[in-house]
Protein backbone atom coordinates (compact mmCIF):
# COMPACT_ATOMS: atom_id res chain seq x y z
CA UNK A 1 0.00 0.00 0.00
CA UNK A 2 1.16 3.95 -0.73
CA UNK A 3 2.33 5.74 2.45
CA UNK A 4 -0.56 7.32 3.75
CA UNK A 5 -1.21 11.20 3.28
CA UNK A 6 -1.18 13.29 4.42
CA UNK A 7 0.65 12.14 8.14
CA UNK A 8 -1.00 12.70 11.40
CA UNK A 9 1.02 14.48 13.54
CA UNK A 10 -0.41 14.30 17.09
CA UNK A 11 2.45 15.98 18.67
CA UNK A 12 5.41 18.47 19.17
CA UNK A 13 7.83 15.78 18.48
CA UNK A 14 6.31 14.22 15.80
CA UNK A 15 5.52 17.51 14.29
CA UNK A 16 9.03 18.40 14.65
CA UNK A 17 10.50 14.79 13.25
CA UNK A 18 8.41 15.50 10.17
CA UNK A 19 9.40 18.92 9.04
CA UNK A 20 13.16 17.97 9.79
CA UNK A 21 12.59 15.30 7.36
CA UNK A 22 12.41 16.32 4.00
CA UNK A 23 14.34 19.77 2.15
CA UNK A 24 10.47 20.76 1.41
CA UNK A 25 7.03 19.72 3.78
CA UNK A 26 3.83 21.10 4.02
CA UNK A 27 1.53 20.48 7.63
CA UNK A 28 -2.09 21.69 7.67
CA UNK A 29 -3.06 22.68 11.07
CA UNK A 30 -6.86 22.37 11.35
CA UNK A 31 -8.78 22.26 14.68
CA UNK A 32 -11.29 19.63 12.90
CA UNK A 33 -9.64 16.80 10.64
CA UNK A 34 -13.36 16.52 8.59
CA UNK A 35 -13.80 20.19 7.80
CA UNK A 36 -14.53 20.86 3.76
CA UNK A 37 -10.72 22.81 4.00
CA UNK A 38 -9.11 19.58 5.40
CA UNK A 39 -10.71 17.68 2.75
CA UNK A 40 -9.37 19.92 0.27
CA UNK A 41 -5.93 20.08 2.25
CA UNK A 42 -6.29 16.14 1.32
CA UNK A 43 -7.04 16.59 -2.25
CA UNK A 44 -3.56 18.95 -3.12
CA UNK A 45 -1.63 16.28 -0.90
CA UNK A 46 -2.78 13.78 -3.31
CA UNK A 47 -1.93 15.91 -6.44
CA UNK A 48 2.04 16.68 -5.04
CA UNK A 49 3.49 13.56 -5.13
CA UNK A 50 7.31 14.59 -4.71
CA UNK A 51 6.18 16.87 -1.35
CA UNK A 52 5.38 15.26 2.21
CA UNK A 53 2.02 16.28 3.60
CA UNK A 54 1.62 16.44 7.57
CA UNK A 55 -1.71 17.01 9.53
CA UNK A 56 -2.06 18.28 12.89
CA UNK A 57 -5.05 19.27 14.90
CA UNK A 58 -3.26 19.42 18.10
CA UNK A 59 -3.77 22.41 19.94
CA UNK A 60 -0.21 22.35 21.43
CA UNK A 61 0.86 22.06 18.32
CA UNK A 62 -0.59 24.64 16.78
CA UNK A 63 0.37 26.58 19.77
CA UNK A 64 3.85 25.76 19.42
CA UNK A 65 4.29 27.00 15.59
CA UNK A 66 2.10 30.19 16.47
CA UNK A 67 -1.02 29.39 13.66
CA UNK A 68 -4.36 29.77 14.06
CA UNK A 69 -6.68 26.29 13.09
CA UNK A 70 -6.94 26.23 8.95
CA UNK A 71 -3.66 27.46 8.30
CA UNK A 72 -1.23 25.22 5.75
CA UNK A 73 2.57 25.86 6.17
CA UNK A 74 5.16 25.02 3.69
CA UNK A 75 8.59 24.48 6.05
CA UNK A 76 11.84 24.59 3.65
CA UNK A 77 15.73 23.58 4.70
CA UNK A 78 17.00 25.79 2.13
CA UNK A 79 16.90 29.06 4.08
CA UNK A 80 15.03 27.78 7.05
CA UNK A 81 12.01 29.97 6.04
CA UNK A 82 8.37 29.07 6.45
CA UNK A 83 5.66 30.21 4.56
CA UNK A 84 1.84 30.31 5.61
CA UNK A 85 -1.28 30.35 3.62
CA UNK A 86 -5.11 31.31 5.60
CA UNK A 87 -7.60 29.03 4.53
CA UNK A 88 -9.96 30.59 6.29
CA UNK A 89 -11.01 32.76 3.34
CA UNK A 90 -13.27 31.00 1.58
CA UNK A 91 -11.92 30.66 -2.08
CA UNK A 92 -8.49 28.69 -0.66
CA UNK A 93 -9.13 25.29 -3.07
CA UNK A 94 -7.01 22.38 -3.29
CA UNK A 95 -6.09 24.60 -7.00
CA UNK A 96 -4.69 27.17 -4.89
CA UNK A 97 -3.28 25.19 -2.49
CA UNK A 98 -1.30 23.21 -5.05
CA UNK A 99 -0.34 26.34 -6.82
CA UNK A 100 0.87 27.64 -3.12
CA UNK A 101 3.31 24.61 -2.67
CA UNK A 102 4.97 24.92 -5.83
CA UNK A 103 5.63 28.49 -5.84
CA UNK A 104 7.29 28.31 -2.53
CA UNK A 105 9.01 24.79 -2.57
CA UNK A 106 12.18 26.12 -2.60
CA UNK A 107 15.20 23.08 -2.77
CA UNK A 108 18.83 22.54 -2.67
CA UNK A 109 18.68 23.33 -5.83
CA UNK A 110 15.12 24.81 -6.97
CA UNK A 111 15.02 24.70 -10.97
CA UNK A 112 14.12 27.99 -12.13
CA UNK A 113 10.52 28.09 -14.36
CA UNK A 114 7.61 31.01 -14.22
CA UNK A 115 6.32 29.10 -11.58
CA UNK A 116 8.69 28.85 -8.77
CA UNK A 117 10.59 32.31 -10.04
CA UNK A 118 8.28 34.04 -7.47
CA UNK A 119 9.69 32.28 -4.79
CA UNK A 120 12.85 32.38 -5.74
CA UNK A 121 12.40 36.44 -5.44
CA UNK A 122 10.63 36.56 -2.49
CA UNK A 123 13.38 33.91 -0.46
CA UNK A 124 15.10 35.75 2.32
CA UNK A 125 18.58 34.69 0.46
CA UNK A 126 19.63 37.30 -0.93
CA UNK A 127 22.86 35.57 -2.95
CA UNK A 128 21.67 33.57 -5.46
CA UNK A 129 23.90 31.07 -7.87
CA UNK A 130 22.89 30.28 -11.10
CA UNK A 131 23.79 26.91 -13.39
CA UNK A 132 23.11 27.81 -16.40
CA UNK A 133 23.24 24.27 -18.58
CA UNK A 134 21.25 22.50 -21.32
CA UNK A 135 19.23 20.00 -19.53
CA UNK A 136 19.26 17.60 -22.23
CA UNK A 137 23.16 17.03 -22.34
CA UNK A 138 24.63 13.62 -21.74
CA UNK A 139 26.80 15.38 -18.38
CA UNK A 140 23.86 16.74 -16.91
CA UNK A 141 23.34 13.95 -14.23
CA UNK A 142 26.75 14.37 -13.43
CA UNK A 143 27.36 18.23 -12.98
CA UNK A 144 23.58 17.95 -10.98
CA UNK A 145 25.45 15.56 -8.41
CA UNK A 146 28.39 18.04 -8.11
CA UNK A 147 26.35 21.27 -7.89
CA UNK A 148 23.93 19.74 -5.50
CA UNK A 149 27.25 18.22 -2.88
CA UNK A 150 28.19 22.55 -3.37
CA UNK A 151 24.86 23.71 -2.77
CA UNK A 152 25.06 21.07 0.85
CA UNK A 153 27.90 23.70 1.94
CA UNK A 154 26.26 26.88 1.13
CA UNK A 155 22.94 26.23 2.89
CA UNK A 156 21.34 29.15 4.31
CA UNK A 157 23.82 31.44 2.56
CA UNK A 158 23.21 30.93 -1.31
CA UNK A 159 20.20 30.07 -2.74
CA UNK A 160 21.15 27.44 -5.67
CA UNK A 161 19.38 26.99 -8.51
CA UNK A 162 19.38 25.62 -12.06
CA UNK A 163 18.10 27.49 -15.66
CA UNK A 164 17.84 25.31 -18.59
CA UNK A 165 19.06 26.61 -21.61
CA UNK A 166 16.55 24.88 -23.45
CA UNK A 167 13.52 26.90 -21.97
CA UNK A 168 12.63 29.86 -24.28
CA UNK A 169 11.57 31.51 -20.94
CA UNK A 170 15.06 31.34 -19.75
CA UNK A 171 16.57 33.19 -22.70
CA UNK A 172 16.36 36.81 -20.64
CA UNK A 173 17.94 35.16 -18.50
CA UNK A 174 21.00 34.19 -20.13
CA UNK A 175 21.11 37.49 -21.79
CA UNK A 176 20.57 38.92 -18.70
CA UNK A 177 24.44 37.78 -17.80
CA UNK A 178 25.43 38.81 -21.47
CA UNK A 179 26.24 35.33 -22.08
CA UNK A 180 25.59 33.28 -25.40
CA UNK A 181 24.76 29.52 -25.71
CA UNK A 182 27.99 28.90 -26.97
CA UNK A 183 29.25 29.85 -23.71
CA UNK A 184 27.54 27.56 -21.49
CA UNK A 185 27.82 25.91 -19.02
CA UNK A 186 28.14 28.79 -16.73
CA UNK A 187 27.33 29.83 -13.09
CA UNK A 188 26.54 33.19 -12.80
CA UNK A 189 25.92 35.10 -9.16
CA UNK A 190 23.68 37.45 -8.02
CA UNK A 191 23.43 39.83 -4.80
CA UNK A 192 19.93 40.71 -5.20
CA UNK A 193 19.77 44.30 -3.13
CA UNK A 194 22.12 46.06 -5.50
CA UNK A 195 22.38 43.66 -8.57
CA UNK A 196 25.72 42.78 -7.81
CA UNK A 197 27.05 39.80 -10.22
CA UNK A 198 29.82 37.76 -11.45
CA UNK A 199 29.76 35.53 -14.16
CA UNK A 200 32.03 32.50 -14.31
CA UNK A 201 31.93 30.41 -17.77
CA UNK A 202 33.14 26.24 -17.31
CA UNK A 203 33.56 22.84 -19.27
CA UNK A 204 32.62 20.72 -15.87
CA UNK A 205 31.00 21.56 -12.56
CA UNK A 206 32.66 20.54 -9.77
CA UNK A 207 32.55 21.10 -6.22
CA UNK A 208 35.89 23.06 -5.89
CA UNK A 209 34.90 25.27 -8.50
CA UNK A 210 31.90 26.26 -7.63
CA UNK A 211 33.03 26.91 -3.99
CA UNK A 212 35.87 28.95 -4.95
CA UNK A 213 33.41 30.58 -7.16
CA UNK A 214 31.35 31.11 -4.24
CA UNK A 215 34.19 32.25 -1.78
CA UNK A 216 35.59 34.73 -4.07
CA UNK A 217 32.03 36.46 -4.44
CA UNK A 218 31.50 36.03 -0.98
CA UNK A 219 34.95 37.90 0.09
Amino acid sequence: STAEKPILLNNITDAEAFISSAEVVVVGFFQDPESPEASQFRLAAGRIAEVSFGLSTSPAVLTHYGVAANTVTLFRRVDNDRRDLDMNSKDVDAEKMTRFVRMNELRLVTEYNPVTAIGVMQSSLQLHLLLITDKMSPKHPKRMRKYRAAAELFKGKILFILVDSNLNSNERIVSFFKLKKSQLPALAIFHTPDEEQDVLTLDEVSVERVQDFCNHFLQ
